[in-house]
This record gives C-alpha cells, sequence and structure tokens, in this order.
C-alpha cells in the first residue's frame, strides 16, 4: 500500500528557519524540464496546481528554464492563489547576475512568474560571476522590494567561503546544491561549513530525478526493503531520506497526479536512524573531499 496524502497538510513540521528568521516550506516542487514541450502545458500547470493544493507551497524555477517557459508555467499555476501562500523562488544566471543586465532579468522573470517580487533569489551557478558586484545587487534588489532575500546553487565550500570575504556575503539566505542517496557529496564539508554558520540547503534532484541519475536506486534491496517496511514507495523513501535533515529542503518536479500525491505524502514517513545506516550499506557518506556534482 502506497503511502497516501490524508492529513499531511497539518503536519507543519515540514518548514524550517532561514537566517532573517523567516520560515521557509520545507518541501517543494521543481519546474526543471517543464515548459520544453507546449503540449503539455496543460499537464504541468495542473500538476503544479495539485501539489499547492496538497501544501507543497515552496515552488522552485529559473530563467534558464525552458528560456522562462518554466515560469511563466509556475506563474499561471499559482495565478489563482493567494500570494503569501506560495513561496516563490527563482534563478538567475551568472552571465545575467551583475549590474548590467540582473535587474532587466528579474523584472523579465517577474513577469513571466505574474508577481511582483520573489521569496528568494538564486545565482544560478557561480561560473565567473564577481561575487562583490552580485552581492550588492542582490542587496539592491531586496531594497526595491523585488526580492525578499537571496541566495546562491551549486556553491560548494570554496565558493561559500569567498562569498563570505565580500561586503554582505554573509546574508545569503540558502545554497541550493545537488543532493540524494546517490550523491553525498556535501556531507563531507560543505554540511558542517554552512551548519556552523546556520545557512540551510535546498536539494534539487532528490529522488535523482526518478532514479535516472542513479540507475541503481530504485531497485536497490536496501531501498526496497525499507519502503516495504514504511509501506511507501522506493520514490518516497529516498524524498524521506533527503528530508531527515532538518534544515534541508527538497523540490522533486511530479507531473502526473499520482507522482505529486506521493511526493505530498512524504510528510507522514519518519526514518529511523537504522533506516538510514541500513540505505547507507550500498550508499556510503563520503569519507574524503568529493567534487560537487551538478546537473
Amino acid at each position: 500500500m502506497i503511502r497516501k496524502f490524508m492529513s499531511i497538510i497539518k503536519n507543519d513540521s515540514f518548514s524550517m528557519i532561514l537566517p532573517d528568521g523567516s520560515f521557509m516550506p520545507r518541501l517543494g516542487q521543481g519546474t526543471w524540464m517543464m515548459g520544453l514541450d507546449d503540449t503539455k502545458k496543460e499537464e504541468e500547470v495542473n500538476a503544479l496546481k495539485y501539489g499547492l493544493k496538497l501544501g507543497m507551497s515552496l515552488v522552485d524555477s529559473a530563467e534558464m528554464y525552458a528560456d522562462g517557459k518554466a515560469e511563466a508555467i509556475a506563474g499561471e499555476a499559482i495565478r489563482d492563489t493567494n500570494r503569501d501562500s506560495v513561496f516563490l523562488v527563482t534563478k538567475v544566471l551568472p552571465w545575467n547576475a551583475g549590474k548590467e543586465r540582473i535587474f532587466q532579468s528579474c523584472d523579465r522573470s517577474l513577469k513571466f512568474m505574474g508577481t511582483d517580487y520573489f521569496d528568494l533569489y538564486l545565482l544560478h551557478w557561480r561560473e565567473n560571476a564577481d561575487l562583490a558586484e552580485v552581492v550588492y545587487c542582490m542587496e539592491k534588489l531586496v531594497q526595491d522590494g523585488k526580492i525578499k532575500r537571496w541566495g546562491v546553487s551549486n556553491f560548494d565550500t570554496a565558493d561559500m567561503e569567498d562569498l563570505w570575504k565580500v561586503p554582505d556575503g554573509n546574508k545569503c539566505a540558502i545554497n541550493q546544491v545537488l543532493y540524494n542517496l546517490g550523491s553525498r557529496g556535501i556531507e563531507y564539508d560543505l554540511m558542517p561549513w554552512q551548519r556552523e554558520r546556520n545557512i540551510p540547503f535546498m536539494a534539487y534532484c532528490p529522488v535523482a530525478q526518478g532514479g535516472s541519475l542513479r540507475d541503481e536506486l530504485l531497485g536497490n534491496k536496501f531501498v526496497l526493503e525499507v519502503a516495504a517496511k514504511h509501506q511507501a514507495t522506493p520514490i518516497q523513501i529516498l524524498l524521506s531520506f533527503v528530508l531527515r535533515h532538518k534544515d534541508m529542503a527538497a523540490i522533486p518536479k511530479a507531473i502526473k497526479r499520482e507522482h505529486v500525491e506521493q511526493n505530498a505524502a512524504i510528510k507522514n514517513i519518519i526514518l529511523s536512524d537504522e533506516d538510514v545506516e541500513y540505505l547507507s550499506r550500498s550508499f556510503p557518506a563520503p569519507i574524503r573531499k568529493i567534487e560537487m556534482e551538478k546537473v
């Protein structure tokens, strides 16, 4: 029997405190790969709407995703929703993150999403971005009321250390990174570094794109056995593995109605230390520095 979603919306343990003292939902919805096929637009919009109905009020997108079409899909999904009930996140490309382009990029994303502010605005990855300039621009966007707070994505420990060296760099609210049972590299040094500074995480690909990034995940005997124990699906166990961290949010993407339901229902699944140890037999925690994985 698959865990259903009967009482999950009342479970408010799935939120975390950001550095500014505000709350952010820990279970959300991603939009990566949405907007690529116009014939699927209605299905994608409806999936996000259904997820919102089930309490997954964090919605993540990026200007890069389908050149803004994913943002537009997210915007349509939230159109009839109380804006204050949705935590909206998007990302700016590194070559658009300087003072010559970031304000236009932000305005474009706001227009696509049909909103006048973002709850969180992220630098998508570092590349050659001038961090001091990026932070200055982010703080200007906060002052202008176009974003509530800002953060980064795909930053490893050295990147975070560099960010902390620039003025106001320590106002970073979150770091969005690839993290799942099969990709645990951040546990070695990045996770301790950020926890010392109370900087939370947001995990993308928390179920490894339905296992496609790690083909062995869904059929792994330990994953299957833990799933059977909890009367859950392997996907639900993978998502629960990520969300066992109280300072981590996750943004799985789902299009099919049943997959949206399964994602929402993980609020009822609590993995024990023994479960995590069992899962780690095939996918152990890192014992050395691993180059950050990105998709």
